[in-house]
This record gives C-alpha cells, structure tokens and sequence, in this order.
C-alpha cells in the first residue's frame, strides 16, 4: 500500500496532483478544489509536503476541512472521494477530484467574491471572463450564430501569421474596444476556432493546432 502513495509523490507536483501539508483554510482548498473540476480533474494527497516528504495528517480535521470547502466554499459544490493509507506510520489522505460537468465551478475569496479557476501545471490559475462565457456557453441548446466581421477576420489573419494574440493586442490590430473583442475572442472559442491558453502570468489565443509561438505573447 505505501508503494502506491510512494509511486505517486515520486510523480511531483503537476496539473492533476497536489500536495498539502496540512487543510488550514477551506477556502484556499476551494480554490485548488474548483481548478481541477474546471480542467482534468485531480487528485490531493494531504499530509505530504511540497517537497513530498510524508508528515501525515493530525486528525479528522482534515476531511471535515475538505468536506467544508466543497460545500461552502465551492459553486456548484464539487464532489470528491477519499481513501486513508497508512505509509510509515502516518496517515496520508488521498482526495480525488473529478473533472465536472457543471463548468464554471467558482470559488469564494476571503473578500466574499467566486471567481473561478483552472489548473496550469502546479499552479490555480484564475479564469478571465472569456472562459467564464465559454463555458456558460456550452450548457445554452441554442448554437451560436457565427457571421465573420472584419474583425473575426482580422483576428484570424494574425493568429495565422504570428500564432498567438492577447486580448490587449487584438484590440489594438482590430481598432475595436474591449467589449467588443470579447464578444468576438468568446464567441470563437466557444466552437473551438481559438483556444484559451492561460500562464501565470498573462492569457492569451490560439489556433488549435497552431504551432505554439514564443512562451509571452505580445501586449
């Protein structure tokens, strides 16, 4: 049984595995908990630190902390099953997180706001509006009419020139304002023409497919 905890911490930390010290703040968990329903999925071993050393959990705590986060901290709530192994003498918790289906899953802040998050290698990183819509988008029957305007058809030339384009730029390419580049941005990722690529540092558009173009698109 410990062979399996240990094969997975050997994996380190990536987009569908997390380590936890400890649950201290079920909103913080919330946050990692809504990252992995809103992309793959994932699994959470607490009691394991960062670097994968075993600590153990302390007590009950930690489930109720988990179970807490899921149902207060969580919109929709997001499901998870867990199992308890015993590895050297201390309790490991292992959580798995299913991708959901009821995308936008949010998160509550400690400021009262649900935002939303996904999951980009180790890191939550939060979801800007556009995907938001994405994925309100995808739960509507109705499809979604497209007609290309000039500025679709900007946007698509540049992507096929220079592979990747931030919402700040196109705006400046189309001569369009904000609102209307992400209606347009939206409207193109929402059947799949663009994709949303988010960093821990900037988001930006692609053509699926594409090949990708240098890791900071261009402001």
């Amino acid at each position: 049984m410990s062979k399996y905890i240990y094969d997975i911490i050997k994996q380190g930390e990536h987009q569908q595995l997390d380590f936890k010290f400890e649950i201290s703040d079920a909103r913080k968990i919330a946050k990692t908990l809504v990252a992995f329903s809103n992309t793959d999925g994932g699994k959470l071993l607490i009691g394991v630190k960062d670097n994968g050393r075993i600590a153990g959990v302390r007590s009950e705590e930690e489930y109720y902390m988990l179970e807490a986060a899921s149902s207060m901290y969580c919109k929709p709530e997001v499901p998870f099953t867990t199992k308890r192994w015993q590895v050297d003498g201390k309790t490991v918790l292992e959580a798995d997180i299913p991708r959901g289906d009821e995308k936008p899953y949010l998160a509550q802040n400690s400021d009262g706001r649900w935002l939303a998050y996904v999951r980009v290698a180790d890191q939550n990183i939060l979801a800007n509006s556009i995907q938001v819509r994405v994925w309100q988008n995808a739960h509507k029957n109705k499809g979604i009419y497209l007609h290309y305007t000039g500025a679709e058809e900007q946007l698509l030339s540049y992507l096929d020139e220079h592979g990747k384009i931030t919402l700040n730029r196109f705006c400046k390419v189309a001569g369009i304002g904000r609102r209307k580049a992400t209606q347009v941005l939206t409207k193109l990722a929402s059947i799949d023409v663009i994709k949303i690529i988010f960093t821990e540092k900037q988001t930006w558009y692609e053509l699926p497919g594409k090949k990708p173009g240098p890791d900071k698109a261009e402001d």
